[in-house]
């Protein structure tokens, strides 16, 4: 499976240089086309890196999206050095997000670089990508956004590994009135198991936190021709609610991991909005 992660993200970036330092620059150029900035924030053991609206304005309501995994692995038996994404979905979501405020995290370990990256292990984009230090820096960092757009409320949007830090994250927070998720690795042993690769064995698992988010709105958004993170993990997640609360999950036939998720998402922001 995870050859077959990175081939398709080759795919998509053609021949495109694989430093970290053209990863960055990728995303500044995308973000700069819409008039949104990098932010840098220190958060627990990490320094986490965020985008913004040039001018972020006061809201009641913030929406966060929480990038994937991004390039974590160059091979089934090799990790990457650097977690950056080469193609930055998350990103490009949050850019597209429709209406009201909104703003972009990256995982731990993207986008940053020199002393910020002091902590970086490959570990924490591994096994440990979901690790509870991850988690907690997470949780901090969408804090802090809040903070900054004046919110008093929260809705988190987290795109496949994406999704697992944002299910965890609102685990944690009084704040958080919606959590969507697209194409998102909602159970990692059902994922893991899905595709015979080694358990992450350093890693919370959402579905092992139903019970703190059994009473928060859910939407999951899972692509029908995906195969990376099938609809077999959201059927997985949801089957630990009790039959009664279970969240809802709304299949995209002619979705896959990739595809279409980022042409199609002011349409389907609009349609699923609350």
């Amino acid at each position: 499976m995870r050859i077959f992660l990175i081939v398709m993200l080759l795919a998509l970036a053609g021949c495109a240089d694989l430093s970290p330092q053209s990863r960055w620059q990728h995303a500044d150029q995308l973000a700069g086309k819409t008039g949104w900035k990098k932010l840098r924030i220190p958060a627990g053991s990490f320094v986490l890196s965020a985008y913004v609206p040039g001018s972020m304005a006061q809201s009641d309501t913030l929406t966060v999206y929480i990038e994937g995994d991004g390039l974590a692995w160059l091979s089934r038996s090799q990790p990457s050095n650097d977690p950056t994404p080469l193609n930055p979905i998350g990103l490009e979501l949050a850019m597209r997000h429709p209406q009201g405020a909104a703003a972009y995290l990256a995982r731990p370990c993207q986008y940053v670089e020199a002393n910020d990256s002091a902590n970086c292990r490959r570990y924490f984009w591994t096994d440990g990508r979901f690790a509870p230090e991850v988690i907690e820096a997470s949780n901090q960092a969408v804090g802090d956004l809040k903070q900054r757009s004046g919110a008093t409320k929260l809705v988190l949007v987290g795109y496949s590994g994406g999704g697992a830090v944002a299910a965890l994250v609102a685990s944690r927070r009084k704040d958080v009135i919606r959590l969507v998720t697209v194409a998102g690795n909602l159970d990692h042993r059902r994922w893991t198991d899905v595709h015979h690769v080694p358990a992450l064995k350093g890693s919370l698992n959402p579905a092992d936190a139903w019970q703190a988010l059994v009473t928060l709105p859910q939407l999951h958004l899972v692509g029908g021709r995906d195969e990376v993170v099938s609809h077999y993990v959201a059927d997985s997640y949801i089957s630990r609610f009790p039959a009664d609360r279970r969240p809802p999950v709304l299949i995209l036939p002619d979705f896959d991991h990739v595809c279409c998720w980022v042409d199609r998402w002011p349409s389907i922001w609009g349609k699923i909005a609350p």
